[in-house]
């Protein structure tokens, strides 16, 4: 409890901590609109039949996942920049525990930022789809409810990702480069590859199965649970890695 205590201390003492949970927010509802005000245009012309309402809203997920892993990354990347991991893993020789006690507070502060994040988020789209004469979700429909959880899941996800990241490359552009490449870059060149390593991509690739969790149907092969099951696999691999790495390593 005390290790945790300490965590939770110098996690809230820091200033990015809070911008980072807060631009998390704001941007993600921002992309959210910006989404809805693309189908505009096309509205009673050629809007798709099947379109996603709550899918549309949770646009700004992209770009809000991004931001919360470097909300955890940091709370392991800002002592390595300072030195302070030094003093952290004297006090505290169970690197195991200071990963697992960094790990919770991580995950606390990004379910409280997640479910601000969706809801949000979908207030403002919905709302806008509504005002806009577009078809918008009912939040009382199952399928409804199973893509905000899942939504919120999956950012919390990713900010033990983000930990995990940041234990590994012990820098916060290391973990943002990487959190780019597999978060936006490789779902965006996934169609591009050929074959069965395309088709592969597109729907097993971790962040790839996990966004489409938070779709009302999923998409590919995977159920949407089963693509946020991809992704919670894929982050306890790191944080194993992780923590592998941090036993092993002079700090």
């Amino acid at each position: 409890m005390d290790l945790l205590a300490s965590e939770w201390i110098k996690a809230r003492s820091v200033r990015g901590t809070w911008l980072l949970a807060a631009s998390t927010v704001v941007v993600t509802a921002v992309v959210g609109l910006l989404g809805v005000s693309a189908l505009l245009p096309e509205w009673r012309t050629a809007l798709p039949a099947e379109v996603d309402p709550v899918a549309v809203g949770l646009k700004g997920v992209l770009v809000g996942q991004v931001l919360v892993a470097c909300l955890g990354a940091q709370l392991v990347t800002g002592e390595y920049a300072t030195g302070q991991i030094v003093s952290t893993l004297t006090v505290a020789p169970r690197r195991t525990a200071v990963l697992a006690a960094k790990t919770a507070v991580a995950a606390l502060i990004a379910t409280v930022t997640a479910v601000l994040t969706v809801v949000v988020a979908t207030a403002a789209s919905q709302g806008a789809l509504a005002a806009a004469g577009l078809p918008s979700a009912d939040l009382g429909d199952p399928a409804t409810v199973r893509a905000l959880l899942c939504a919120t899941a999956y950012l919390v996800l990713t900010a033990v990702l983000g930990v995990g990241f940041g234990t590994l490359t012990r820098s916060s552009a290391g973990t943002l480069a990487i959190v780019v490449t597999v978060a936006l870059l490789v779902p965006a060149l996934a169609p591009g590859l050929p074959g069965a390593v395309g088709d592969l991509a597109a729907s097993y690739w971790p962040t790839t199965a996990g966004q489409a969790s938070y779709t009302r149907d999923g998409t590919g092969v995977l159920s949407p649970v089963g693509g946020l099951a991809v992704m919670a696999v894929f982050t306890l691999w790191t944080t194993v890695a992780a923590a592998a790495t941090l036993r092993t390593r002079d700090a």
